[in-house]
């Protein structure tokens, strides 16, 4: 089943504050889920692009990439910008990153510490930056630090499926 590309998909922000620490509890939970699924397989099915699309090493890569943005959009929040910086549409850092070429124990760890910064962080906000808005830029949408973590969520479990397939195609 080919899923919907991330770009078009559409996005409500209705979670409440009573939801942010499973919202968390699940973000951190994504790098060893991916770790499960990906740990054992051979270097090829790792490696393997299919329809000129990112490897399963790839797709782990971006996800790391993309911590710098969110780290960065946490600031964003802590310092009450009306919009959060960016992200660049193009993915130039991943397509540059040769993912491919990295270990991947290296891979799942540095996922796994990325991540752990990340929701460390958003654990410690307090209340007054959590209830913060800004608008996305690219979106239009205003979010608040835990529609921000529903987002990078939902992206997570895109790149998790875009994984699974490439798994049972390759397997």
């Amino acid at each position: 089943m080919k899923q919907q590309k991330w770009f078009n998909k559409k996005f409500k922000f209705e979670l409440s504050q009573e939801q942010y620490d499973s919202l968390l509890k699940s973000l951190s939970e994504n790098p060893v889920i991916i770790a499960q699924l990906v740990s054992s397989l051979p270097e090829k099915i790792l490696t393997t692009k299919m329809e000129n699309r990112w490897s399963i090493k790839e797709n782990i890569g971006h996800l790391i990439d993309l911590e710098e943005l969110h780290d960065g959009r946490i600031d964003d929040f802590i310092d009450g910008r009306e919009t959060l910086r960016p992200a660049d549409l193009n993915n130039r850092k991943t397509d540059e990153a040769n993912h491919n070429s990295k270990n991947i124990n290296q891979l799942l760890i540095q996922l796994k510490q990325v991540r752990e910064n990340f929701v460390g962080r958003l654990s410690d906000l307090d209340t007054s930056v959590r209830e913060r808005i800004a608008v996305h830029p690219r979106l239009k949408q205003p979010m608040r630090p835990i529609d921000m973590a529903q987002f990078v969520l939902e992206h997570d479990e895109h790149h998790l499926q875009t994984i699974k397939e490439l798994i049972n195609q390759l397997t």
